[in-house]
């Protein structure tokens, strides 16, 4: 039996400090609970925040240009899409042109509830802006719309 490959605990400690990866998921992480507490009031998790918002466009969606805005696949965006759409919240509509697309359109009540959780979202994320100080909330989207 061969022994097994030790990594010293120092990249360890090197991985963790300098992981991008990492970083970004912690980030991430953090944000989403910030949101989703925040948004809490209107019964909303900041992934279902996103997902409404990306059907709020003059006309209703296709599934690929939301699924792709939102970096999931259409059986994820599927998934998400299920208890807003039980909700009342937003309808899967048929193309007219083409009956096999189908499109997503929010619904009057789901418009009603993203204009609820907007101040919400604008509150929470002007804290966030602040927290991070004066030019880099900027930079860091930049530098995010880099990696994606």
């Amino acid at each position: 039996m061969s022994k097994p490959a030790v990594i010293p605990f120092e990249t360890t400690l090197h991985v963790r400090d300098t992981c991008l990866c990492l970083h970004v998921q912690r980030a991430a992480r953090a944000l989403a609970r910030k949101f989703d507490e925040a948004l809490r009031p209107v019964d909303l998790t900041n992934g279902q925040f996103s997902l409404l918002m990306s059907l709020n466009r003059p006309e209703p969606p296709a599934m690929a240009p939301v699924a792709a805005l939102l970096a999931m696949d259409r059986t994820t965006l599927t998934a998400a899409l299920k208890p807003l759409e039980k909700r009342g919240l937003l309808e899967i509509i048929t193309d007219h042109r083409d009956r096999r697309l189908r499109r997503m359109k929010l619904t009057p009540a789901g418009q009603t509830l993203l204009a609820s959780a907007m101040p919400i979202w604008t509150k929470t994320h002007a804290e966030i802006d602040e927290a991070l100080g004066e030019g880099r909330p900027g930079r860091l989207r930049v530098d995010l719309l880099a990696l994606a």
